[in-house]
């Protein structure tokens, strides 16, 4: 959805922000961060931001002090874009995937055709109104579970930064809402404003992969019955060439029982944990060590560069380069 009026008119879009108790104050503050930098000093806004609350009445964040709100839910009702930061303090929402009905009262005041956005866990607050019911849709990679739990009718895609799905728009976590306000200027006004935006706030204009680079895999305990002693065997040689028979054999067990039991045992095919084993074994080589990545691609199994790059894109959708460039010094 383009902007609803000109850049020059005497009306931004209105970009409406719902606090509620326990939101997180870095993200409740980044579509105002973001927006308001999309337009040079002296010039007319592109976007005019502003906060409510239920009650129009302070909110507590999730830190050690509350916000001064100037707005109610009415303010919804003048909206172009509502934007839903994450809150932990989300009661019935997250705990049964229904609206209070305070809050349902408050999204009942936002206009047909309003560009709905969420933050993080925000995300819920928007499944639990509706809004994501058969939408492409992602919440922080934490929450996951939960929220596959509560609301199975979304199509849930947690390795993305962000989702956009017209007038719905979803973020991962935290930092991600930065990534999904950046985009909303790029989508509204085109990339050199973005880019603009991107500079004044020091950020990056466009993140390269997902959430899943992000997520800490790990790896589950392996004891000395069911097809155990076979992952603890692939994990001591992941640079051997590990096929079925040889990993069933450590079991002594057939193939087709192998499959059938290690799959029963961790949820994943002895192929897809394998190659999931061997990108954390790179992972961690790019982070710690000096090794080049053709080098890592031999000690983690894959055998060249180019498999490593394929795999590792396959599943953090990240290059091994560009992943050693992000978490090289983050410890």
């Amino acid at each position: 959805m383009a902007l609803s009026t000109p850049a020059s008119d005497a009306h931004p879009h209105e970009v409406a922000v719902l606090a509620l108790d326990g939101v997180v104050a870095f993200e409740l503050s980044t579509p105002s961060r973001i927006f308001e930098s999309a337009h040079e000093r002296g010039t007319a806004p592109h976007y005019r931001v502003r906060t409510c609350s239920l009650d129009g009445g302070p909110v507590q964040t999730s830190t050690d002090f509350k916000v001064l709100i100037d707005h109610g839910p009415e303010l919804l009702a003048q909206a172009d874009t509502v934007i839903v930061p994450a809150s932990f303090e989300l009661g019935p929402v997250f705990a049964e995937g229904r609206l209070p009905a305070q809050l349902e009262l408050a999204l009942a005041h936002v206009r047909p055709g309003t560009r709905m956005v969420s933050i993080c866990t925000g995300s819920f607050v928007l499944a639990a109104a509706g809004l994501l019911d058969g939408r492409r849709a992602t919440t922080h990679w934490r929450y996951t579970e939960q929220f596959r739990r509560l609301f199975p009718q979304v199509l849930l895609d947690p390795d993305v930064l962000f989702t956009d799905d017209g007038e719905v728009l979803t973020s991962g976590g935290v930092a991600a809402g930065i990534d999904l306000c950046l985009h909303m200027v790029r989508r509204d006004l085109g990339s050199a404003v973005a880019n603009h935006v991107a500079r004044r706030c020091v950020v990056a204009p466009w993140r390269e992969g997902g959430q899943a680079q992000y997520v800490d895999m790990v790896v589950p305990e392996v004891g000395t019955s069911g097809t155990a002693p076979a992952r603890a065997h692939a994990l001591r040689h992941l640079e051997d060439n590990l096929t079925l028979g040889l990993l069933a054999e450590r079991c002594g067990m057939s193939v087709r029982t192998f499959t059938r039991r290690f799959r029963e045992e961790t949820g994943q095919s002895p192929v897809q944990w394998l190659l999931v084993q061997r990108v954390h074994r790179a992972r961690r080589l790019l982070e710690e060590g000096e090794l080049t990545v053709d080098r890592i691609a031999h000690q983690v199994g894959f055998g060249s560069a180019a498999g490593l790059r394929q795999h590792m894109h396959s599943v953090l959708g990240v290059s091994p380069t560009a992943y050693r460039r992000t978490f090289r010094a983050v410890g």
